[in-house]
């Protein structure tokens, strides 16, 4: 490929994740094929000028693809159909999936001489549209430099190879998980502390510069839950799927696992009370409910 040719990928999935990789790609000055089975993401694609097409099928002469889906069920649906196109050589699954389906797959794919990637990602729409997530990757390593250029692109270099198929999910699920957790405890943590007649925005700032510092009381609580923007654009049922998921991938090893199977149950319990497409988010104000202090005015809107 020249220098003055772009790089060209078709994106399947073009949703919150999907459709902010496809538009960064196209003002990156890559070719960018969409498709998705919603005309209202595909219209969006379009306007983000991504060509669109109805069907896997019109993928024709494709080389490389990056999937964004809801999961392995759907992964699964769409890899066979790629592989039955000649020109396709590279998948990237950036899906949070199951890593015994992505060995598979990779299996599936090798088979046709085609390179599959469990790519999944992590730092939400904003991250998408920024090119700055990061990506959990599993491959065997012969085949981790064929995916680079694109996971690159997605990423500004912010990948890591993990380990052979199906690792890169292994990593997102604990990664998911462990988000979970944190968000579960530092609810708790400001629920204890109003009962004191703390305030929260203090109490979160001042475990910042403690120990307890982490994802939750760093991003979660202050971009989200204190000011109740609650916009991540990541559902709770997604979330609690993915700390389903990792449970589940716990006891397959045999692994204890009393810490995360707490994490889900406070998180089965807290999706039960809210909308399916609520902001994940939002289990926090479940959680906190003994003092109501993440539901006061301003918090819940």
């Amino acid at each position: 490929m020249s220098e003055t040719t772009p790089e060209s990928v078709a994106v399947i999935g073009l949703g919150a994740m999907g459709g902010a990789m496809a538009a960064m790609l196209v003002r990156r000055g890559w070719s960018v094929l969409g498709h998705d089975p919603s005309e209202e993401s595909l219209a969006r694609a379009r306007d983000a000028g991504v060509t669109t097409v109805t069907a896997i099928a019109d993928l024709a002469g494709t080389e490389q693809v990056l999937l964004s889906l809801p999961g392995a069920e759907q992964v699964s649906a769409v890899v066979p159909e790629l592989m039955e196109l000649d020109s396709v050589r590279l998948i990237v699954d950036t899906s949070t999936s199951d890593p015994r389906t992505s060995v598979g797959l990779a299996a599936d794919a090798a088979a046709h001489d085609v390179v599959f990637v469990d790519a999944p990602v992590s730092g939400g729409p904003s991250g998408a549209a920024a090119g700055t997530l990061a990506a959990f990757v599993g491959a065997a390593p012969q085949t981790v430099s064929t995916a680079a250029p694109l996971l690159d692109a997605i990423t500004a270099g912010g990948w890591r190879h993990m380990g052979g198929p199906g690792s890169g999910n292994v990593t997102k699920l604990l990664n998911n998980a462990l988000c979970a957790g944190a968000i579960a405890l530092c609810a708790e943590a400001v629920d204890i502390a109003a009962a004191y007649d703390m305030d929260a925005d203090k109490v979160v700032a001042a475990l910042n510069s403690g120990s307890g510092r982490n994802a939750a009381t760093d991003v979660n609580f202050p971009r989200w839950v204190l000011p109740g923007t609650y916009d991540s654009g990541f559902p709770v049922r997604l979330m609690a799927r993915d700390v389903n998921l990792a449970v589940d991938l716990a006891a397959s090893t045999g692994t204890a696992m009393t810490v995360i199977d707490a994490t889900r149950r406070a998180w089965q319990e807290a999706a039960r009370q809210l909308s399916p497409d609520a902001d994940f988010n939002r289990v926090a104000q479940v959680i906190a409910a003994s003092s109501g202090v993440l539901t006061q005015t301003g918090r819940n809107q």
